[in-house]
C-alpha cells in the first residue's frame, strides 16, 4: 500500500469530535478501515489515515492486462509496520479523531486503542517501534502531538529501531510469489498439511486470497465442499450481487480477514486450488452452511478432509429453520406424513436394478425406486446394434442381470427399512427420453446396510449427478459418490476393463418344437432348480432354469384355477371369480423366488406341465388348501392326488373362496343341461367401420363411442403441445404406436410388419383399417392412450350362414354392395356361433331391423353356408329359401342357373 502524507490542501476541524469503530482491515502501517456495527446487513466503512507519520509502503501486483507495468515490492520496514497494527488493531474496538478531510474525501486523524483517548495512541507506538517516520515539514509550534511524535523518532533513532538499524532494511522486504508455475504439484507437495496463512482479501463468502508463510505464496483458495452466493460482474464492469452475497461475504471478513489461519489445501482441479481454513474459534465452512450462507457442492465435497457428514448436517440445519439463502426451502418430502416417510415394508419383487415392490403393513403394494442411483444401461452404438432383435434388457444390458440377482438374492421375501427421500414428479415423453410416471424415491436399508451404496460399491450400479439446485437426491449422497469412487478404482463390475458378461438365454416358451426337444431332459432330470420370473396366472408361471440358461412356460400340474380376463378375438374374456386372488396368492409365495419343479409333460403349446414345489409347499396343493382352485382329474395319476382331494374336500365343507355357492345338484338335472339350446338372439349396436376384401368387417361398440372419442381428443390435445420428434420412433412387429393418417390425425396402430422404414405395415386398432406408412408418421404411443387406458375399439366379424363367391368380379359386387349399405353406419349385430378367426355373425339395419345378410341371399349376391347346429335351423332353413327364390330368378350369381355341379370342386365350390 502507498504511504500517506498529509495534503496540501485541507480543511481542518479545531475541534473534532471523536468516533468509534472496529477495524476491519489495516492497509500499511498508516492506514485503517474501520467499520461501525451491523444492522440488518453489512455495517458502513471508512479509511482513516494516521495524522503526522508516513510508514513504507506495501508491495503492490502488476495490473493485469497492462504489460508494460511490473510488480512494486515492498518498501523496508512497510510489511512488519503492517503487521505491528494487524496484530494490535485487526477485530478490536478503536475510538478515533478525524482532523483533516481532503477535498477527495480522504480522511486523516488521530487513533486510539479502546473507547477513549486514554487508549493506546497508535502513531506513536508506530514512531516508538521505529516503524514510521515522522511528517516534520510544517510543524507547527503550538501542536503538542507533532511535538511528542518528534520526541518518540528521536529515541528510536537513538535505539537504532526499525527503520534506523543499521543495514537499511533490505532483510524486511519479502519476496513475493503471486503465480505458481504447476498448482497441482504444489497442492500435493503439501500432504494436506495445515499452512500457517495470513487471509489478505475475501472476494466472495467462500472465496478469499491467503499469503502462505513462511515463504510468501499469494493464492486464491475457493473453500471446499460449499459455495456461497457471488456478485456478478455485468457488462458495464459494474458487480451485482445475488441474495444474500454482501452478508455471506461480511461473514467470513468478519471472522478471517487479515487473521492468522491454518489452511489444509486439498485438491487442485482445473487450477483452482481447494482448501479448508482452520481458526481458533473454529471451521469457516461448516459455520457458512450452519447461517445459511452457503450450500454444500458434489464436486468438490469428496475431497473435503474433515467429514462430508459434517456440511450435509450443516446444511439440513439450515433448511429446517430456513435461514438466509433457505427462506423459501421446502423439503421434498413435506407434504409427507411421518409414516409415510419411514416405515417398514416386505419386498416383494425385484423390478429393476434400482426399483422393488414391497407389502406395507396395511397389505398395501407400492413400487419403491432405490434414491439417486442408475442401473446399467446401452449406450452409444450398442443401443442401435441387433435392432431387429428382440431386446430383453434383463439379459442383454451387461451387468443388469447381476444387479437384479444381487437385490433379488438379498431382498425377495425380506423386511426393510424404507426412508422416502422424495418424490420424482411424473415426466412426458422427450426428444431422447421415454415417459415416467409418479417415483417414490427412498433409501433401503436391511440389518444396517444401506442397499444402494451396497448395489454401487459392486459396481452394479452408478450414481446420478444433480444439479446444484436440485434438492431431490438421496439423504446418504455422499456415502454412495464415495461407493462409486472405491468401485472405480478397484475397477468393479461396470467400472471393470474385463469383458463384459454375456448371457445367452433361450425363451422357448411358446415354442413347440424346442420344447419338444427339451422335454425328455427335464423329465430325467426329476426335481430342476429354477427362479419364478413372471406370474401370469394362479397357476401358469413363466420360470427361469439356471443350469440350462432358459425360459419355459410352466402350467401347474393336477389342479383347476380361475381363469384371468384376456383379450380374445371375441373380445375381452371377463375373468373368473377369484382369479385375481389366486394370482395374488401365487404371487406373494413364489414370484423371484428360488423353487424345485417336477415336469410331467407338456401340452400343444409348448407349456410345460408339472408339479412346483418351495420350501416345501406343493403350490398346487396350497392353492387348493386356500380353496383358490379345484382339483382336476388329471391329478389322479400323480402321488399328490389324495391330498388335493383331501384339502378340497376340506374348502368346499366350509364353502370357502371359490366354493361359496356351491350346491350339491340333483342328478336328475344333468338330463336337462344336456339338451339342445335354443338361439339366443341379443343384438346390440354398433358402428361399421371397415370392410375387407374377404367380407370381414369391423365395428365398434356404440356404447363406448364416446369414450373413444374423448381419448382420442385428449391424446391429440398433448401431441399438438408436445409433438413428437420425427423419425425418433424405431417399429418392431407387435408394437403399439400412434400413427398420422392421411387426413393429418393422429390415431392408435398396431405394427404387424416392417419392410423398411420406409414402410411400415400398420393396422388402426380402433377402425380396423391397414395402411403401409413411412416410420417418420409413427410416433410411440403415450402411455395415458394406451390398450390398457381403453382396449382396442375395433372387433373383427363375418357374416354367420354366407359363403362368397370365388370369382373375381362376383366379390366385387358383393364388397361394393356393402360398403355402400353398412360402412359408417349404425346397425345392430348379435353373434350367431364362433369361427376360427372370429366370430360369426348376423348384422341388421338400424332403421329398418331388416337382416343384412339374408338380403345379400336375396339379391343372389352370395350363397348360404349351411350350419348343423339344431338351434340355428330356423335360420338356416330362411337363408336357404331366399337363395332357393334368388336361383329361380337368375339374380347375379345364378344368372347362367346353378353352377354348382357335382363335379365343381375343382373351382372351389360346395354344396
Amino acid at each position: 500500500m502507498a504511504s500517506v502524507s498529509a495534503p496540501s490542501q485541507t480543511a481542518t476541524s479545531p475541534t473534532a469530535p471523536l468516533q468509534r469503530g472496529i477495524v476491519k482491515m489495516v492497509l500499511s502501517g498508516c492506514a485503517i478501515i474501520v467499520r461501525g456495527q451491523p444492522r440488518g446487513g453489512p455495517p458502513p466503512e471508512r479509511q482513516i489515515n494516521l495524522s503526522n507519520i508516513r510508514a513504507g509502503a506495501m508491495a503492490r501486483r502488476a495490473a493485469q492486462g497492462q504489460p508494460d507495468t511490473k510488480d512494486t515490492p515492498d518498501e523496508p520496514w512497510a510489511f512488519q509496520a503492517r503487521e505491528f497494527l494487524r496484530k494490535k488493531l485487526i477485530g478490536k474496538e478503536v475510538c478515533f479523531t478525524v482532523e483533516i478531510k481532503t477535498a477527495l474525501g480522504r480522511e486523516y486523524g488521530m487513533v486510539y486503542l479502546g473507547k477513549s483517548t486514554a487508549g493506546e495512541n497508535i502513531a506513536e507506538s508506530l514512531v516508538t517501534e521505529g516503524l514510521a517516520t515522522v511528517r516534520r515539514e510544517g510543524i507547527r509550534g503550538n501542536n503538542p502531538e507533532q511535538a511528542r511524535l518528534c520526541e518518540f523518532e528521536d529515541q528510536a533513532k537513538a535505539s537504532k529501531k526499525g527503520l534506523w538499524s543499521e543495514g537499511g532494511g533490505i532483510h524486511t522486504i519479502r519476496d513475493i510469489k503471486y503465480t505458481i508455475e504447476n498448482p497441482r504439484n504444489f497442492v500435493d507437495s503439501l500432504h494436506q498439511k495445515p499452512i500457517n496463512a495470513i487471509i489478505e482479501h475475501v472476494r466472495d463468502g467462500s472465496v478469499v486470497r491467503a499469503l502462505l508463510l513462511p515463504d510468501n505464496y499469494m493464492v486464491t483458495v475457493m473453500l471446499s465442499g460449499v459455495k456461497c452466493p457471488t456478485f456478478r460482474r455485468e457488462a458495464d464492469g459494474t458487480e451485482t450481487p445475488e441474495p444474500f452475497a454482501a452478508e455471506a461475504k461480511f461473514f467470513t471478513e468478519s471472522r478471517l480477514l487479515q487473521r492468522d489461519v491454518q489452511i489444509i489445501l486439498e485438491s487442485c482441479p482445473n487450477q483452482i486450488i481447494l482448501g479448508t481454513i482452520l481458526h481458533p474459534n473454529g471451521n469457516i465452512t461448516e459455520l457458512l452452511l450452519k447461517e445459511g450462507f452457503a450450500r454444500c457442492v458434489d464436486w468438490s465435497m469428496a475431497v473435503y478432509t474433515q467429514g462430508a457428514e459434517k456440511l450435509r448436517a450443516g446444511e439440513r440445519s439450515a433448511k429446517e429453520r430456513k435461514v438466509r439463502i433457505w427462506k423459501d426451502y421446502v423439503a421434498p418430502t413435506a407434504n409427507l406424513d411421518q409414516k409415510d416417510r419411514q416405515f417398514v415394508a416386505k419386498v416383494m419383487q425385484v423390478v429393476n436394478a434400482d426399483a422393488m415392490v414391497v407389502k406395507l403393513n396395511s397389505g398395501e403394494y407400492k413400487t419403491i425406486h432405490l434414491s439417486s442411483i442408475r442401473p446399467p444401461r446401452i449406450e452409444g452404438e450398442e443401443k442401435n446394434k441387433d435392432k431387429d432383435k428382440r431386446f430383453r434388457p434383463l439379459y442383454d444390458i451387461p451387468y443388469m442381470f447381476e444387479a437384479r440377482e444381487f437385490l433379488r438374492k438379498k431382498l425377495i421375501g425380506k423386511k426393510v427399512n424404507v426412508t422416502v427421500d422424495y418424490i420424482r414428479a411424473a415426466t412426458g415423453p422427450g426428444e431422447s427420453t421415454p415417459a415416467f410416471a409418479e417415483r417414490t424415491c427412498a433409501t433401503v436399508t436391511i440389518g444396517g446396510i444401506n442397499i444402494a451404496e451396497a448395489l454401487v460399491s459392486k459396481g452394479l450400479a452408478t450414481v446420478i449427478r444433480y444439479r446444484q439446485d436440485d434438492d431431490q437426491r438421496s439423504s446418504h449422497y455422499d456415502e454412495l459418490l464415495a461407493a462409486e469412487a472405491r468401485a472405480i478404482k478397484n475397477g468393479k463390475g461396470l467400472h471393470s476393463k474385463k469383458e463384459v458378461p454375456i448371457h445367452r438365454v433361450a425363451d422357448i416358451s411358446g415354442e413347440t418344437q424346442k420344447a419338444k426337444q427339451f422335454l425328455p431332459f427335464l423329465q430325467r432330470a426329476g426335481r430342476s432348480e429354477a427362479v419364478v420370473e413372471y406370474v401370469f396366472s394362479g397357476s401358469r408361471l413363466k420360470l427361469y432354469m439356471p443350469k440350462e440358461t432358459c425360459l419355459i412356460t410352466f402350467l401347474l400340474a393336477g389342479i383347476e384355477c380361475p381363469r384371468s380376463s384376456r383379450n380374445m378375438p371375441g373380445g375381452m374374456q371377463v375373468a373368473e371369480p377369484f382369479s385375481d386372488e389366486a394370482m395374488l396368492f401365487t404371487k406373494e409365495l413364489v414370484l423371484q423366488r428360488e423353487v424345485e419343479v417336477e415336469v410331467e409333460s407338456m401340452d400343444k403349446a409348448g407349456n410345460f406341465i408339472g408339479w412346483l414345489h418351495i420350501e416345501g409347499v406343493n403350490l398346487s396343493v396350497a392353492l387348493v388348501e386356500n380353496a383358490l382352485s379345484k382339483v382336476h382329474f388329471t391329478a389322479e395319476r400323480s402321488a399328490y392326488y389324495k391330498t388335493l382331494v383331501s384339502a378340497e374336500e376340506a374348502c368346499r365343507q366350509r364353502k370357502e373362496k371359490i366354493w361359496a355357492n356351491y350346491e350339491e345338484k340333483p342328478v336328475e338335472e344333468v338330463v336337462h343341461v344336456s339338451e339342445e339350446k335354443e338361439r339366443v338372439a341379443k343384438y346390440r349396436p354398433v358402428y361399421v367401420t371397415e370392410i375387407s376384401d374377404s367380407l370381414h368387417f369391423y365395428t365398434q361398440d356404440v356404447e363406448t363411442g364416446s369414450q373413444l372419442e374423448s381419448l382420442m381428443e385428449t391424446m391429440r390435445a398433448e401431441i399438438a403441445a408436445q409433438p413428437p420428434v420425427e423419425g425418433s420412433y424405431s417399429a418392431r412387429r407387435g408394437d403399439y404406436c400412434i400413427a398420422k393418417f392421411a387426413d393429418g390425425e393422429w390415431y392408435r396402430a398396431r405394427v404387424e410388419k416392417v419392410v423398411s422404414p420406409a414402410k411400415v405395415h400398420v393396422f388402426y386398432i380402433d377402425y380396423g383399417n391397414r395402411e403401409v406408412v413411412s416410420s417418420t408418421r409413427l410416433a410411440a404411443i403415450p402411455p395415458a392412450f394406451s390398450t390398457r387406458t381403453l382396449p382396442a375399439q375395433a372387433t373383427e366379424y363375418v357374416f354367420a350362414f354366407i359363403q362368397i363367391p370365388q370369382d373375381e368380379d362376383a366379390r366385387a359386387d358383393v364388397v361394393d354392395c356393402i360398403v355402400r349399405d353398412i360402412q359408417n353406419t349404425q346397425c345392430l349385430l348379435n353373434v350367431e356361433y364362433s369361427g376360427a378367426t372370429c366370430p360369426h355373425v348376423t348384422l341388421q339395419f338400424g332403421d329398418t331391423k331388416e337382416d343384412v345378410g339374408l338380403g345379400l341371399v336375396k339379391e343372389g349376391l352370395v350363397m348360404v353356408e349351411v350350419r348343423k347346429e339344431k338351434h340355428l335351423q330356423k335360420m338356416v332353413t330362411e337363408y336357404l329359401n331366399s337363395q332357393e327364390s334368388a336361383k329361380s330368378a337368375r339374380l347375379n350369381i345364378w344368372r347362367y342357373g346353378d353352377f354348382r355341379a357335382d363335379d365343381a370342386d375343382e373351382f372351389g365350390y360346395r354344396r
